[in-house]
């Protein structure tokens, strides 16, 4: 079979996209740290009319078979808001993305890689950035540090096998995403201590709980920040009402009141922090090889999500509204938000460490913050970028 064609083609059918999931499962079986999703949400991101993805993207998925066997997937993608946007901010026109890229063999994966580029530049794409699987708000960048611990939720996992073999491609380094390990059962260093408490005195400062039978209100409140605090940074591609509707579906099951905080400054939400227990750690115990847990699986995953014990902590998202971004409140806001969600993620939840980011390398303000609390890197993720 080693010397057998290798045929690259569309994904077409349901049986073909089927597969291109339960490959995804197959081929990271036997890595420890890797973390099955479940098979319905995975099937689900790759669906046009389920992932609100594809109401804004052109996406074409592919499989390499060698003798009838698959041996090999990649996706291709435009998401034609990131065309929109600056190309000083990363994206803009003529930037097609791929992502999705699973394969063992290195032949197989360059033919699979260029099999993209030529769909990338069918569709009139002079520039590519990769991986992202598939939007920046997913699962963006390969994983280049930290394979040795498995992902916390949402984010990716990949075999360090692909680095070299992308590398080896002419993509050169176009962002480094890093994640930052935080020890939650200890206290913030005594400056830390006192910026928190100087804003529990001030009244013009509050800082509140979602409130969940509110769930939509809030999600709204939260994007609206999310946009306009997001703006500016690399990368950047607008969250649609739509993706709201569909995110907010998605995590609300995960959502708790007192991990996810909205400051207010004179009773306007300016800011807030998404902290999540971290799905992943029951996940990768009832979830099998295949994303598909059996009854009492199903049954220790809904108890999880109930009342979740000895909980790690992530934080995905994070943001300060603009205007507030250069001052001392924007830190000061950050910190209140981080400090009230450990105490909970220790107190509550009895996690023992939270993860934060990503974080873009050059996000001064943010990796500032990371700093100040204790927090280190504890995995890279690695954008690329090439011109076709």
């Amino acid at each position: 079979m080693a010397h057998d064609k290798v045929v690259i083609a569309p994904v077409s059918s349901k049986a073909d996209l089927e597969a291109f999931v339960d490959f995804g499962y197959r081929i990271n079986a036997d890595d420890p740290n890797f973390v099955p999703e479940l098979r319905a949400n995975e099937l689900g991101k790759f669906t046009a009319g389920k992932n609100p993805f594809f109401e804004h993207a052109r996406v074409q998925l592919f499989l390499a078979r060698q003798s009838g066997e698959i041996v090999g997937r990649i996706s291709a993608h435009i998401d034609e808001l990131a065309l929109t946007q600056p190309v000083e901010q990363g994206m803009g026109p003529g930037t097609g993305n791929w992502g999705a890229l699973e394969t063992l063999d290195e032949s197989v994966a360059l033919q699979l890689i260029a099999k993209a580029e030529d769909w990338l530049r069918g569709q009139g794409m002079n520039r590519v950035l990769a991986p992202m699987n598939l939007s920046v708000w997913e699962q963006p960048g390969l994983l280049v540090k930290g394979h040795d611990h498995p992902p916390m939720v949402m984010m990716g996992h990949n075999s360090p096998r692909y680095q070299p073999w992308i590398e080896g491609q002419g993509y050169g380094l176009a962002m480094q995403l890093n994640t930052y390990d935080l020890d939650i059962s200890l206290e913030f260093p005594p400056l830390i201590q006192r910026i928190v408490a100087s804003g529990e005195k001030n009244a013009r400062i509050r800082i509140r709980e979602v409130v969940l039978k509110n769930f939509d209100q809030e999600a709204e409140v939260i994007c609206h920040i999310l946009n306009d605090a997001w703006s500016d940074n690399w990368g950047f591609v607008p969250f649609t009402e739509a993706e709201i509707a569909y995110t907010g579906k998605e995590l609300k099951p995960l959502v708790k009141s007192d991990l996810v905080r909205i400051a207010e400054y004179d009773g306007e939400p300016v800011a807030f922090m998404m902290a999540l227990p971290d799905l992943n750690q029951i996940q990768k115990k009832v979830n099998g090889k295949n994303g598909k847990p059996s009854l009492l699986g199903w049954i220790r995953l809904a108890l999880w999500l109930w009342k979740p014990k000895q909980a790690d902590m992530r934080v995905p998202l994070m943001g300060v509204v603009k205007r507030l971004q250069s001052s001392r409140m924007a830190s000061q806001l950050a910190f209140m938000m981080i400090e009230y969600s450990r105490r909970s993620g220790y107190n509550r939840y009895h996690g023992k460490r939270a993860e934060i980011g990503w974080i873009l390398e050059d996000n001064k303000g943010m990796v500032a913050i990371a700093d100040a609390i204790g927090s280190k890197v504890n995995k890279v993720y690695n954008i690329y970028e090439k011109a076709l």
